[in-house]
C-alpha cells in the first residue's frame, strides 16, 4: 500500500532549477534505477522557513535620566584563613542586585531599551517594568590604523517611504504543501488582475500575503483548482489513478485573504535616519515584508534553504560521494546599517542527497553495501539495517514503475524482508506483494531478501527499494564525511577576486533578488554595486616569548603576521618528567618509528624551552586498535598506566592507527576517571616529522600541562590605563554552547565558560562545562559556572575581578535580547554570592556565521598597499562605519591572514558596557588578545576566550559521545516523546585536569 507524505496534499516534485513549471515524465523503467539520468525525474524542493524576524527591539521607551556611575569602589579584603576563597553570602535572603537604568553607566544614554527581571522582597525573580539598555555606539568611529578602501558585500537599497505596504493573512483550505502554496498563489493572481487592482503580491509561501496597493476589499474570497493528484493512501499498492494527467481530477482550493496592517515605510526611514530618536524600535513587520518582496523572484526559480537559495544554474552539480552532490547558491538578508537599508549577498554551497534509485543510492552511502548488486540473496542484519533506515529515514522519494506524480516521505523500513510480506486488497483478499508486482506490473523484484519502505507512521503501507527514487533538491540530512565535508568546501573555497565576481554576477543576474518585478512594484531600488567604504588595518601587538631563548621579544612583520620560535622559547615552558605512550593498532614498520618520534620530539620541546624527559615512566604500551571499541576495556588500560605511574601521570600520548570514534571516550575516561591530560596523533603523520609537526605538537601539550607560548609585551594596564590597573584585576570569559546534530532529536546540548586565571597575562584560561537541555541556546547553569570561575580566579589573583569582559559565541541576531536578559542577570546573581562585590561588565556577543564579506577595492586610486589586491585583506583590518548596526557598537575585525578562499571576518556586537569601552580601546585590546591563542604562533580569527569555548563546548560534547553500539537504539525509542528528555549530565573532570587547558 501506498500513502503518500503524512497523508499531505500531494504535489509534483517539480525541477526547481528549470523553471518549476514544466512537467517531467517520470521514469517508467526499472532498469534505469542505477543511473544518474533520474536528475530528469520529479524533484522535491527543499523548503525551509525563514528565520523569525530580528526582535531586539521592544516597544519604545523614553530613555530615563542617568544619575549614578556604576564603577564599584568596594576593595576586597583578603581571608584571614589560609584557603584562598572570598566570602559567600550565607543568608538565603541575600538580596540579589537589581540593575536597572540609574545604574549604568553616565555613557550609556538614549539606548535600545529591553525589559529585565527584578528580584522581589523575598529574592525570587520576577517581571517587573524596569528596563535594561543595549550599548550604544561611544563615538563615531576608531581612529587607530592605516586608512585602506574596501567593498563589502551589501547592496544598499533606496525605498519610498511613502510607499505603505498591506500586509494580508491568507487561509487556505484544505492545507498545502508550501510548493502547492505557490502555484495556487500564482494561478489566484494570474485570474483575478481586477479584483487585485493589478497588483503582483509577494508571498511567504504560508500565510502572508505583501501587495503596494489595496485590494478591492479587507476581505476576499476564492476558489482555485489545480492539476494535483489525490491522496489515494487507503487503495492497495499501485491502485492509486494510473490516467494520463489530462484526464486527471482538478483539486479545489477555498483561499481566504484578509487584510491585517497597513505597514508605513517611514517609521524604517525614521529608524535608519542619523536624526532619528535612538530609543525608536526597528519596524520588524515592514523589513520583513521587504525581505519577503525581494525573496519573491528568486523563492521561484530556486531551492530555497533557510536563508540562502540554490541553482544548478550557478555552476552545475558536483558529487562529492557518498550519495550527496553540491549545489552552489547564494545567500541574502536586509540589514539595517549607518548607510540605510542594505541587502548582503554572498555566495553560498551546501549539499543535497543525489537524486538516483535507492538501491544506487546506498550503495554509495553506505559502506558494507557496495557489493550489493551482487548480493541479491542477501539480508540486512542487526546494526546494517539499523544504519539503512538511519540513512533513508525522512527522505523523499517517488516510484518509477508508474505513471504518477505522488511523492512519499520514507518513515521506516518493515520488520520483514520484501519476500515475506502480504497486504490486503479492496476486497479483503490476502495478497503476496512480489505476486502483486509481477501481476499488475510484470516486474520481477530483484532485492526480495531487503526490507521495503514503510511510508506511513500508522499503517503498513510498503513500497520495494528497487523501484524508489530520490526526490531532487532535498538538502543532505546525514553528517557529512571528512571527504564529503572536503568536497563542499573546495567548492566553495574561492580567492577574494572570484567571489566579488560570482556575487555580483548574482546581484544583476537571472535568478537573483532583482531578476522579477517586485523591486519595481513595491517601489524599491537596488543598487548593482557594492558598498564602498574605508576599513583600518591596526598594527600587531609587541610580543613577549620565554627568557630562555635568544629572541625575548618581537613584533610580527610578515604579511600573514606569523612568527616563529626557531630562535626563540615559549613565554612559559612547563618541565614533564612524568609521562607515558600508548598506541593503538599500526603496522610494526610505523611502531618502529615510535623510539624516533620520541627523541625528536622531545629535542625540538627543549628547544622551544619545554622539558620532556626523554624517559618514560612505564615502557610504551602497544594495544589492538580493536580496544578502541570496549569501553571498560579501554578504561582498564589506561588505569593501569596511571597506577603504573604511581598515580602521577602529566601526560598520556596516544598513538592511532586512523582516526576513531573511540577517540571520544578515550578523552572522557582520560579526563574524568583516570585523571590525566592526553595528547595523540595519528601514526601517518608520525612518518612525515617535519619540524612544523614536532613543533604545534610541543605547543599543544606545553598548554595542556600549564605552560603557555606568548605573552603581551605591553600588559594590559599599560595598553588601556584608564580602565585597567595592576592592582584592579579584569577576567576576560568566553561562553558557548554546541548542539547536537541537526537529525539527533534527543541529546543534550552542551555549554561552556571559560575564564582567563592569570593577571594581567590573561593567557591561561579554565573552563566549565554542563549538559543542558536539548537545543536550549540560552546558558542554564551560566551563574553557577561563572561562581566558579570567580572561585578560582580569587585562588590565583587573591583578589576579585573588578571588571568582567564577557565574549558570548553562537548566538544570532534573533537572540539578541534574550541572550542578554537572561544571561546578564545570570552573571550579576554569580557576582552576588559576594558580599558588596558588584564588577563592570561588558557582554559582547561573537558572530562567525554572518555573511558579510570584505575586499580591497582595486579601482580606488588612493589605494595603497597593491600587493593586496589579489590577496585577502591584511591581518587587522577593522570596519566600524557604513556597514554597522545604525546606532549600536558592533564592528567587523579580520584579525588572521586568510590563506585559503576568501577571509571572513568576526564581528563583534557589544550589548552592555559598564566598563565605557571607546571603539579604539576596545578594537585594540580584541585584536591583541588574539595574538596570545597557545596553539600557534599567528593571530586567530576570534577572541581567544570564545575560540577556547568552543573548544571546550565540543569536549563536553564528545563526552556523551558514546562508541557502544545501543546509542542509536537510545535515539530510536526517545525519538517518539514528545519533549527533549532531562538532559544526561557531564562526568565531572577529575581534579588533576580541571584547572588545566585540557580542552585546547
Amino acid at each position: 500500500m501506498e500513502e503518500t507524505e503524512d497523508s499531505k496534499t500531494n504535489r509534483k516534485c517539480t525541477t526547481k532549477t528549470r523553471s518549476c513549471r514544466g512537467r517531467t515524465e517520470p521514469h517508467q523503467h526499472q532498469n534505469q534505477l542505477q543511473h544518474n539520468s533520474f536528475h530528469n525525474g520529479f524533484c522535491y524542493p527543499a523548503l525551509l522557513p525563514l528565520p523569525p524576524p530580528i526582535s531586539l527591539q521592544l516597544p519604545a521607551v523614553p530613555p530615563l535620566p542617568q544619575n549614578h556611575n556604576f564603577g564599584s569602589k568596594y576593595h576586597f579584603k583578603k581571608p584571614s584563613w589560609k584557603q584562598k576563597k572570598p566570602p559567600r553570602a550565607t543568608s538565603s535572603n541575600t538580596q540579589v542586585p537589581v540593575f536597572t537604568v540609574s545604574q549604568a553607566t553616565e555613557g550609556l544614554q538614549n539606548q535600545t531599551i529591553l525589559p529585565i527581571r527584578e528580584a522581589d522582597e523575598r529574592g525570587s525573580m520576577a517581571a517587573t517594568p524596569r528596563v535594561l539598555v543595549a550599548a550604544r555606539r561611544p563615538d563615531s568611529g576608531g581612529l587607530d590604523g592605516q586608512v585602506i578602501p574596501l567593498l563589502a558585500n551589501h547592496f544598499l537599497v533606496r525605498l519610498d517611504s511613502s510607499q505603505q505596504i498591506l500586509h494580508y493573512n491568507v487561509e487556505i483550505s484544505p492545507s498545502p504543501s508550501k510548493e502547492v502554496a505557490r502555484m495556487i498563489k500564482r494561478k489566484l493572481v494570474e485570474d483575478n488582475s481586477v479584483v487585485l487592482r493589478g497588483a503582483v503580491p509577494a508571498f511567504d509561501g504560508r500565510k502572508n500575503l505583501y501587495s503596494p496597493v489595496e485590494f478591492q476589499n479587507d476581505k476576499l474570497e476564492f476558489f482555485v483548482s489545480l492539476p494535483i493528484p489525490t491522496a489515494n493512501s487507503l487503495l492497495p499498492l499501485g491502485e492509486t489513478s494510473d490516467m494520463p494527467e489530462k484526464h486527471q481530477q482538478l483539486k479545489l482550493f477555498q483561499v481566504t485573504i484578509k487584510l491585517v496592517s497597513k505597514l508605513d515605510g517611514r517609521e524604517l526611514s525614521s529608524y535608519l535616519s542619523k536624526d532619528g530618536e535612538d530609543w525608536v524600535p526597528i519596524p520588524q513587520d515592514y523589513l520583513h515584508a521587504l525581505d519577503v518582496v525581494l525573496r519573491e523572484s528568486p523563492t521561484e526559480k530556486c531551492i530555497p534553504v533557510g536563508r540562502s537559495l540554490y541553482s544548478s544554474s550557478m555552476g552545475g552539480i558536483k558529487d562529492i560521494g557518498g550519495g550527496a552532490v553540491g549545489f552552489r547558491g547564494f545567500f541574502q538578508s536586509l540589514r539595517p546599517t549607518q548607510q540605510g537599508l542594505a541587502l548582503n549577498v554572498d555566495f553560498s554551497v551546501t549539499a543535497f542527497h543525489e537524486s538516483i534509485g535507492i538501491i544506487a543510492y546506498l550503495q554509495k552511502r553506505l559502506e558494507f553495501l557496495r557489493d550489493l548488486s551482487q548480493r541479491k540473496t542477501t539480508g540486512l542484519v542487526g546494526e546494517e539495517k539499523k544504519e539503512v533506515e538511519k540513512a533513508l529515514k525522512n527522505i523523499r522519494v517517488f516510484v518509477c514503475h508508474r505513471r504518477t506524480d505522488q511523492r512519499y516521505r520514507v518513515h521506516s523500513l518493515t520488520e520483514e524482508a520484501t519476500e515475506n510480506l502480504w497486504f490486503k486488497d479492496r476486497d479483503g483478499k490476502n495478497l503476496r506483494l512480489v505476486d502483486y508486482f509481477k501481476d499488475n506490473y510484470n516486474h520481477d523484484i530483484q532485492f526480495r531478501n531487503l526490507p521495503c519502505l514503510q511510508i506511513s507512521r500508522s499503517k503498513p503501507c510498503y513500497l520495494p527499494m528497487e523501484l524508489c527514487v530520490i526526490c531532487e533538491g532535498q538538502k543532505f540530512l546525514g553528517k557529512l564525511s571528512d571527504d564529503q565535508t572536503a568536497r563542499i568546501l573546495k567548492m566553495g573555497c574561492q580567492r577574494p577576486r572570484e567571489r566579488k565576481a560570482i556575487i555580483n554576477g548574482v546581484i544583476g543576474g537571472p535568478v537573483g533578488p532583482t531578476s522579477g518585478d517586485h523591486e519595481r512594484e513595491f517601489n524599491l531600488h537596488v543598487s548593482r554595486e557594492m558598498t564602498k567604504l574605508n576599513g583600518r588595518v591596526l598594527k600587531p601587538p609587541k610580543l613577549k616569548l620565554g627568557d630562555g631563548g635568544h629572541v625575548r621579544d618581537l613584533i610580527p612583520s610578515r604579511h600573514d603576521r606569523q612568527w616563529n620560535l626557531l630562535d626563540s622559547h615559549v613565554f612559559e615552558g612547563t618541565r614533564i618528567e612524568s609521562w607515558a605512550l600508548i598506541s593503538f593498532g599500526g603496522n610494526p614498520d610505523q611502531k618502529s618509528s615510535i623510539p624516533r618520534f620520541i627523541n625528536q620530539l622531545s629535542q625540538r620541546c627543549a628547544q622551544l624551552g619545554i622539558f620532556l624527559n626523554k624517559n618514560m615512566i612505564v615502557r610504551p604500551q602497544f594495544e589492538s586498535f580493536q580496544v578502541l571499541n570496549n569501553v571498560s576495556l579501554l578504561e582498564s588500560k589506561l588505569k593501569k598506566i596511571q597506577r603504573a605511574a604511581s598515580n602521577n601521570l602529566q601526560l598520556l600520548m596516544c598513538i592511532m592507527e586512523r582516526k576513531h570514534k573511540g577517540y571520544a571516550d578515550l578523552k572522557r575516561i582520560a579526563e574524568t576517571s583516570v585523571g590525566v591530560v592526553s595528547q595523540c596523533c595519528l601514526y601517518p603523520n608520525l612518518g612525515k616529522l617535519g619540524s612544523q609537526f614536532l613543533a604545534n605538537l610541543a605547543l599543544k601539550i606545553n598548554a595542556k600541562v600549564g605552560g603557555c607560548t606568548v605573552a603581551l609585551y605591553n600588559s594590559l594596564p599599560s595598553q588601556i590605563p584608564r580602565l585597567f590597573g595592576p592592582d584592579e584585576p579584569a577576567i576576560f570569559m568566553g561562553a558557548d554552547v554546541t548542539h547536537p546534530h541537526p537529525l539527533d532529536d534527543f541529546s543534550p546540548s552542551v555549554a561552556a565558560v571559560v575564564g582567563s586565571m592569570n593577571w594581567p597575562a590573561s593567557n591561561k584560561y579554565v573552563s566549565r562545562m554542563r549538559s543542558q537541555t536539548h537545543r536550549q541556546e540560552i546558558i542554564q547553569e551560566l551563574g553557577a559556572m561563572v561562581g566558579e570561575l570567580l572561585d578560582d580566579f580569587y585562588q590565583e589573583v587573591t583578589k576579585l575581578p573588578k571588571r568582567i569582559i564577557f565574549f558570548r559565541d553562537g548566538v544570532s541576531e534573533t537572540q539578541f535580547y534574550k541572550v542578554l536578559q537572561e544571561e546578564l542577570q545570570a552573571i550579576r546573581e554569580a557576582c552576588s554570592r559576594f558580599p558588596g562585590y558588584k564588577p563592570a561588565i561588558t557582554f559582547a556577543v561573537v558572530q562567525k556565521r554572518h555573511h558579510t564579506r570584505l575586499f580591497p577595492n582595486e579601482t580606488d586610486p588612493s589605494a595603497t598597499g597593491a600587493q593586496f589586491f589579489n590577496e585577502n585583506i591584511p591581518p587587522g583590518t577593522v570596519v566600524d562605519t557604513v556597514i554597522t548596526h545604525p546606532k549600536e557598537f558592533d564592528f567587523y575585525l579580520c584579525s588572521h591572514w586568510g590563506m585559503k578562499g576568501t577571509s571572513r571576518p568576526t564581528h563583534y556586537h557589544v550589548l552592555w558596557d559598564e566598563n565605557q569601552f571607546t571603539s579604539d580601546e576596545l578594537q585594540n585590546l580584541v585584536h591583541n588578545l588574539c595574538y596570545t591563542f597557545v596553539r600557534c604562533t599567528k593571530p586567530v580569527s576570534l577572541v581567544p576566550p570564545a575560540y577556547y569555548a568552543h573548544l571546550a563546548a565540543y569536549r563536553g560534547r564528545l563526552y556523551l559521545e558514546r562508541s557502544d553500539s545501543e546509542a542509536f537504539a537510545r535515539t530510536e525509542a526517545i525519538l517518539s516523546r514528545a519533549a527533549p528528555p532531562r538532559a544526561t549530565p557531564l562526568p565531572k573532570l577529575s581534579e588533576n585536569v580541571k584547572n588545566l587547558m585540557f580542552y585546547c
